[in-house]
């Protein structure tokens, strides 16, 4: 991998995660106009997502801080209950993340006519957000689990993580910002989750991607996706889904008559 290539897949890592039009499915596209074959990126794949991860953190720093100290005072109130849903949130993904895995890396081999769909799929779910009227409900445990559903078909390409969601919380009549804040805190979790699988297993051992490559990666990863998550907890509250559901299915019908 190029220098060239890690910076322009950190920009796209890191704007697609929270921009709700599929980073995964992006990424697909990106390796094949960029013509990057599967070469045994893993530890590149994983440096990106770190990247993203601590953009999130550098976001969200004073509610995580304000969730961590309240959790220490070991008493149930309302950021250990919030903790305890992000937690619950994430039960689908784990569940499908160790019965599923090999199956679900399968996926992930340049099949841009899948991809196109997945997007389209994605255009459809953000077009149904236009149709909720009001929503200014609270995040409840139910509806946590049902979002960490939306979550686990995002292990797809071309189907977006923020974006499945974010659509799911705002169709349950969940509060714009809260559903922002929920979608892009709960992304920790799994995201450190599989990180730390890959290490302790040994996942990464095999994998060969030169320093600078990485650190390219990181930087572009992470400055963009700074940017992408500030962004995009303005446009939640202001209720623009719609323009990112155009995009994803122009760019899903492109990637399907080009496959």
């Amino acid at each position: 991998m190029t220098e060239l290539q890690a910076l322009l897949l950190g920009i796209i890592q890191g704007l697609t995660e929270f921009l709700p039009v599929s980073s995964s499915g992006h990424l697909e596209i990106g390796h094949a106009l960029l013509g990057i074959k599967d070469e045994n990126n893993l530890l590149f794949v994983l440096t990106v997502h770190v990247a993203t991860v601590l953009s999130t953190i550098l976001v969200f720093r004073k509610d995580i801080a304000l969730l961590c100290k309240d959790l220490f005072a070991f008493q149930w109130n309302d950021s250990t209950e919030y903790i305890s849903k992000l937690l619950f949130s994430s039960i689908p993904i784990v569940i499908v993340g160790f019965m599923f895995r090999d199956k679900l890396e399968s996926l992930f081999t340049g099949n841009l006519f899948f991809v196109g769909c997945m997007l389209l799929f994605t255009a459809c779910l953000l077009t149904l957000t236009q149709f909720v009227k009001k929503s200014d409900g609270k995040i409840t445990f139910g509806k946590a689990l049902l979002i960490g559903v939306a979550q686990t078909l995002a292990v797809l390409p071309g189907i977006s993580r923020s974006g499945s969601t974010i659509a799911t919380g705002l169709l349950l009549k969940g509060k714009k910002e809260d559903v922002a804040r929920f979608s892009f805190l709960m992304v920790l979790i799994p995201i450190l989750g599989a990180a730390f699988l890959d290490i302790v297993t040994g996942e990464l051992k095999s994998t060969k991607v030169d320093l600078l490559p990485l650190l390219i990666g990181f930087v572009s990863a992470f400055i963009s996706g700074w940017l992408a998550c500030s962004w995009m907890i303005k446009i939640v509250k202001r209720g623009k889904l719609i323009y990112f559901a155009i995009y994803c299915a122009l760019i899903g019908l492109i990637a399907i008559f080009a496959a």
